[in-house]
Order: C-alpha cells, then sequence, then structure tokens
C-alpha cells in the first residue's frame, strides 16, 4: 500500500460510522456488486462534477485502456446529467462540486491480459474538508485491468438524484481495498447452436464487464454449425474491457458439421460423429484451424471439449473397426488416443488445453499435467481432479447452467466451487468457475435475460470473499443488492430479467418498479 492511501486508509476509519470487511457485513444496505473484499463509509452525501477529468499518474497512467475506460464509464454515470447541464449553462448558473478530479495511479505499464493478471485495486472517495486531505476520487492499482474494475465500482457508488439533477455518492466517504477471489470468472456462449451477432456478442461482454466477470467461452462449433471465419475485432473489444476470450472447438465429437465441408473427416455418410479416428486428415484440419486461431486469441487456455462422445459410429464402420484391431484398440483406446492427440496439438501452439470432465473420469493418467478439467456432471469432480493435481474449473450443471430456467437465483448464489476441498494446495488448483448460456433454446431475441440477473449471482460467488456473502442473513442482504444490480443492468441497457420469479428470463408478473421485482 503507498503512503498516500495508508494515509486515507487511516483517515476513513475517523471518518466513517460503519466498518466492513470479510466475515463483518453491516446490516444498512451496502449496494455495490459484486461485493468488495475490504470497504469502510461513513454517512456523507457528495456531489460529482458532470465536467470530471481523469487524472493519471504511474508507470501504467498512459494507457489507452485507461483512457477508453474512463471515457466509457463517465458516459455511465452522467448519462442523466447532459441535459441539465446544458440548461443550467443556457441560463448562466454555476455550481460548485466535492468531486472534480478521478484521479488513476496504475504502477505497471504491461497491458497483457492473461489468466492471473492482478485486478486488485483501492478506491477512496471524500470531500476536500479539514479532516480529508484529498477533494476528490482516487483510484491505485497495479495494472490497468485493476483499474478498470476499479471504475466498475466508482460509478456504483454513483446515483444520479432526481431532485437536485446531479450525480451524488452516498455514505461518503468510502474507502475499498479489494481484489478477486478467483482467478477466473467465466461465461460460456454458444454461437454455433442459434446465431448470435456480433453486436450482441459485444453486448454480452460489455454486460459482463458490469459484474466483474473477465473470460467469455467461446463454444463455437458444433455438430448443427461450423461458423469458424471469427473477425479479430470483438477480441480486442474484449481485452479493453478487461475480458479475455476463451474459444472452444469440441473434439471427437459434436463435430458432425465438420464433414459438411470436408466428408471425409465423417467415419461414413451415414454415421457422422465422432470425428474419424482412423485418418491423419482428422487431427491435419485440428491442427490446421487451431494454427488459425492462434493468431485471434491469445489468451492461455484453448478449450477442446471431448465431452459426450458416443464411439457406435467407430465400431460400426468397416475402416474403422479394422484400424482399431489392427491396432489392438478398443473404442475407449481411440477415444483416449484422440483426446491426448489434440492436446499435443494445442501445446505445441502454447495453448494450455482445457477438457469437459468426461476426459478426466475415463482416463486420468494419460491426460497431459497441463489439463484443466471442466466440471459440468454434477458436484465432486473438482475434489478429485485437484487430488490427482490438475487444475479445475467449476460448472455444475445443477446450479450455473443459465439454460436450466428452473434454477432460482439463490442456488446460484450459495453454489460453492470449492466444496469438498479442504487442502489449501488443492484448493489453489481450482482457477475458478463458470455459468453456461447454452444456445439451443437461446438466440438473439432472449439471451441477454436469460444470461441475467443469475449470472451475477455467480459473478459474486467468485470475486467476493466467502465467509462475507455466505449464509442466511448475508442471502437476505445479497437479494437486496441483486434487485438493485438488476435495475443497474436495465438502466445501462441490458435486458436483466426479474429476479424472483419462478422460471428465469420471464417477464415481470405485474406492475411495479424493477427494486421489488
Amino acid at each position: 500500500m503507498s503512503s498516500l492511501f495508508l494515509i486515507l486508509f487511516l483517515l476513513s476509519h475517523s471518518l466513517c460510522v460503519f466498518v466492513t470487511s470479510a466475515g463483518k457485513v453491516d446490516d444498512s444496505p451496502t449496494l455495490l456488486w459484486p461485493l468488495p473484499a475490504k470497504f469502510t463509509f461513513g454517512n456523507k452525501t457528495l456531489s460529482v462534477d458532470p465536467a470530471l477529468s481523469l487524472v493519471v499518474g504511474g508507470s501504467g497512467g498512459g494507457s489507452g485502456i485507461l483512457k477508453l475506460g474512463f471515457d466509457r464509464y463517465r458516459e455511465i454515470i452522467f448519462e442523466n446529467s447532459h441535459g441539465f447541464l446544458a440548461l443550467n449553462r443556457l441560463r448562466g448558473k454555476r455550481q460548485s462540486y466535492d468531486i472534480n478530479k478521478l484521479r488513476i495511479v496504475v504502477q505497471s505499464s504491461n497491458e497483457d491480459l492473461q489468466l492471473g493478471v492482478d485486478e486488485s485495486y483501492t478506491l477512496f472517495v471524500a470531500k476536500k474538508d479539514g479532516k480529508s486531505v484529498v477533494g476528490e476520487a482516487t483510484i491505485e492499482a497495479n495494472t490497468v485491468y485493476g483499474a478498470l474494475r476499479a471504475l466498475e465500482t466508482f460509478s456504483q457508488l454513483c446515483t444520479f438524484d432526481y431532485g437536485s439533477k446531479s450525480v451524488q455518492v452516498y455514505k461518503a466517504p468510502w474507502y475499498i481495498k479489494d481484489s478477486p477471489r478467483f482467478q477466473y470468472r467465466g461465461l460460456l456462449i454458444d454461437t454455433s447452436r442459434h446465431y448470435l451477432p456480433i453486436e450482441v456478442i459485444k453486448q454480452i461482454i460489455q454486460s459482463m464487464s458490469y459484474a466483474k466477470l473477465n473470460v467469455l467461452h467461446w463454444h463455437v462449433i458444433d455438430r448443427e454449425a461450423f461458423p469458424l471465419e471469427v473477425p479479430s475485432y470483438p477480441k480486442f473489444f474484449a481485452k479493453t474491457r478487461g475480458v479475455n476470450v476463451m474459444a472452444e472447438v469440441d473434439v471427437p465429437g459434436h463435430a458432425a458439421s465438420w464433414g459438411i465441408g470436408y466428408p471425409d473427416l465423417w467415419p461414413s455418410p451415414s454415421c457422422k460423429e465422432p470425428l474419424d479416428v482412423s485418418k491423419e486428415l482428422s487431427l491435419d484440419v485440428i491442427s490446421g484451424i487451431l494454427t488459425d486461431m492462434r493468431k485471434i486469441f491469445p489468451f492461455e487456455l484453448f478449450h477442446l471439449g471431448g465431452d459426450e462422445v458416443d464411439t457406435t459410429c467407430w465400431s460400426t464402420t468397416r475402416h474403422v473397426k479394422q484400424w482399431l484391431e489392427e491396432r489392438n484398440m478398443t473404442t475407449k483406446d481411440a477415444y483416449q488416443y484422440f483426446v491426448v492427440k489434440a492436446q499435443e496439438v494445442a501445446i505445441s501452439k502454447n495453448w494450455s488445453p482445457v477438457n469437459w470432465e468426461e476426459t478426466f473420469d475415463t482416463f486420468p493418467t494419460k491426460l497431459n499435467p497441463k489439463t484443466v478439467v471442466h466440471n459440468w456432471l454434477g458436484s465432486g469432480v473438482c475434489p478429485k481432479a485437484v487430488a490427482k493435481g490438475f487444475r479445475c474449473i467449476f460448472s455444475n450443471q445443477g446450479v450455473w447452467y443459465l439454460d436450466h430456467l428452473d434454477v432460482p437465483w439463490n442456488v446460484t448464489y450459495n453454489a460453492e466451487p470449492l466444496e469438498g476441498i479442504t487442502d489449501i494446495s488443492q484448493q489453489k488448483l481450482v482457477i475458478g468457475g463458470e455459468v453456461c448460456m447454452w444456445g439451443e433454446k437461446a438466440d438473439t431475441s432472449d439471451v441477454q435475460q436469460t444470461i441475467w440477473p443469475r449470472a451475477a449471482a455467480a459473478a459474486e460467488r467468485l470475486w467476493s470473499r466467502r465467509e462475507s456473502t455466505s449464509g442466511g442473513k448475508n442471502n437476505a442482504t445479497a437479494l437486496h443488492r441483486l434487485l438493485y444490480f438488476r435495475c443497474l443492468l436495465n438502466r445501462r441497457g441490458v435486458q436483466a430479467a426479474p429476479v424472483t420469479n419462478f422460471y428465469a428470463r420471464s417477464p415481470p408478473t405485474w406492475s411495479g418498479s424493477c427494486y421489488d421485482q
């Protein structure tokens, strides 16, 4: 902690009437989502200048990503202020404000966005008076991505007051020291079952940043479609929001669409998947695809699928069956062979492979040690995977599959990625979790209201400290904050569905405020 923030921290404790940190949540509502790791607040109200200026410092202060982020959040914060500001100028009215500047200090100029990038930050908001050394909001972060997370938190502190026609920060002064609980906080989208326009994908990425999610798992190809030509600009868009993009090419199953362009990849015209394990062409095509995709996706993880592989085609297609017999291989052996070979291709291109849990369940000792096991079928997989030294991603379908519309927000919220893991060294191998928006029954018309607000429930579980967000009392305060966050999403143009409806993405049951739905 810098000397400046040490002073601010001490002052905040002398000024604030409420103190909150992990494990101790105050009864009064704190309307931040996800909940920061540690924060203090007071009982003052501060006004924020609609001409808020940016002052930067540190080696990374000149970052273009930082400037774009500041401009983006300033537009969000003052969306309702522009008309009143212009009217006051016409009338010759001048108004003084408590907060005129946002000072952001970024220590590192490194903008590389990878798994485990430092997203921590410190935020202080106070009025300049006899008790405070600053009259500005101040952010300090080690990286620009920590600064982006701080900007989101600052934007949530800012509320437009229709009485004074100005943006206010309530409960000031604020001191927030925050960092994520897990380094991987993901959302899967599926563009193979239903096409999603680029603009919709960009809207999803933007909304992810509001909840501090940081990995978009892009399930690009499946049996229904092979939309391989992926433009590169969503990658840059995602980076400016602090979101990694992890692509998935699911092999050897879920690949019937591959043979439309290359029929030789099918075991036979009447038996189209898994990909033909007996032909070198199958792995050659995978290698070519991954070579092209490596130019587009710089993230260190690449998802190779490997789930739901029905090997019947291999045992019933004559030439594949002969190939297996010549090598004294069973279809299970062939499944292992294909997955391991695909992993070798990914690793040769400097990726760490991610595979769905069936690969671990079937041949755990044969997987490459770099493998990240992706849980989905149920509980208990991550404990087994980390016990064998593998990293793991939690996505238990019973709680974190968003296409399961009968899973209420609190079930999503109370799911625990570290369930059943008590060893601290093994807990560290659970890199995080991911909510999955499978696309069979969602498209452009309803994908956002299916994702939100339940994805936000998982986002807080992945960002915030477990001890401050678990238990009955915390669930009650979480509902209040989630209702508020859903309204915030709506105000920002995100089609988030009501929180408390029995079926997700269903419309409001009656008239009323979004705070009550």
